[in-house]
């Protein structure tokens, strides 16, 4: 399985072109402009995908630019026929002009989601498939999709190399994010392959013998 991330956006946002064989999962559009959201769609394009899955790890402003573009090209092919996120966040998308304003930004806003994802849910793509953790606290509807076969979790804005989602927007908890990261995250083997939303990937392992967050060396 691939996993090919775009940089995007003012806010520096991963987004990801996950494929196994001809099929795909286009996670997190934060595409801000008309030139980033082309080069996801060409690598598609030149690479012969047809996407499968429209998904969201959270519905956060930085995450959800290129929704509204996605789902009219791709949304009527894909299962459920539109974008995928946790029912808890549906808030935050639904009030995405508020949070685009809040930042000082501008969004059209996205579709109605058509699925909800839930936890222990499993997303079939290819040969492979993701099982959804739901890791609230950066959001409520945070979640993460772990394929434990080769090993790597794509895990939105919940672990970062060295550092966590931060838990001073709508309805965040650091006692629940943390929470969430030892019982979801920190349970997966240490050579689990951290896809992250912003920033480098990393591995469980890593994380855990050296994140101030994680290792008591942070006040948080």
């Amino acid at each position: 399985m691939t996993v090919h991330s775009f940089v995007v956006s003012p806010f520096v946002e991963n987004c990801y072109v996950v494929h196994d064989g001809s099929e795909a999962a286009l996670v997190d559009p934060g595409t801000a402009t008309p030139e980033e959201r082309k080069e996801v769609f060409d690598y598609i394009e030149s690479n012969d995908l047809r996407v499968r899955h429209l998904l969201l790890t959270h519905a956060h402003i930085d995450h959800i630019f290129g929704c509204a573009y996605f789902a009219e090209r791709f949304g009527a092919h894909v299962d459920h026929g539109g974008w995928q996120l946790h029912e808890a966040d549906l808030p935050l998308i639904a009030h995405a002009p508020v949070q685009a304003e809040l930042f000082g930004v501008r969004i059209t806003p996205p579709p109605e989601p058509a699925h909800f994802l839930q936890e222990g849910d499993v997303i079939e793509l290819g040969e492979g498939s993701f099982s959804v953790l739901h890791a609230p606290g950066h959001s409520p509807g945070s979640v993460c999709f772990y394929n434990e076969a080769e090993g790597f979790v794509i895990g939105g804005d919940v672990l970062f190399q060295g550092s966590i989602g931060r838990t001073d927007l709508w309805e965040g908890s650091f006692p629940t994010l943390i929470e969430s990261i030892k019982t979801k995250l920190l349970t997966l083997p240490d050579d689990t392959v951290v896809y992250s939303g912003h920033g480098p990937a990393t591995t469980i392992g890593e994380e855990r013998r050296t994140n101030p967050f994680l290792t008591g060396e942070s006040a948080g």
